[in-house]
């Protein structure tokens, strides 16, 4: 992905005029630091649960989601032009889903991974029981 970018950037530089190449290419920079971001807030966040909810701890942001509000956990799977990965994914009573921060793999059959999805449903079984 990287590489995809700096090629845009290059490209843009090669391409445009002078007095619009600058605008260019800090708009590729801007765009790219963005998904950036995105990647690095996602693979630095932690999810901390308890037997009353589930804080979801990220880079940018930290959220609390009652395991009253939850109406299930699901694994998903995502492709792209880089591969396939999975993550997990907390389906709401009410409200869009959530991805959970640091439960995701890039591997099949990951056995960190699958522990986690474990952990995670056994403490929403444990939070439904009472």
């Amino acid at each position: 992905m990287t590489l995809t970018f700096i090629g845009m950037a290059v490209a843009a530089g090669l391409t445009t005029p002078a007095a619009e190449r600058w605008w260019w290419i800090g708009g590729v920079a801007l765009f790219y630091s963005l998904i950036l971001l995105s990647m690095v807030n996602q693979g630095t966040g932690a999810t901390l649960l308890t037997s009353e909810c589930m804080e979801f701890r990220t880079f940018f942001r930290r959220r609390s989601v009652p395991w009253s509000e939850v109406a299930g956990i699901e694994k998903r799977y995502r492709t792209g032009r880089s591969g396939t990965w999975s993550e997990v994914r907390v389906l709401r009573v009410q409200g869009r889903a959530l991805t959970v921060p640091g439960a995701f793999t890039a591997r099949w059959h990951d056995p960190k991974f699958e522990a986690k999805l474990a952990t995670i449903r056994e403490y929403r079984a444990r939070a439904a029981d009472t």
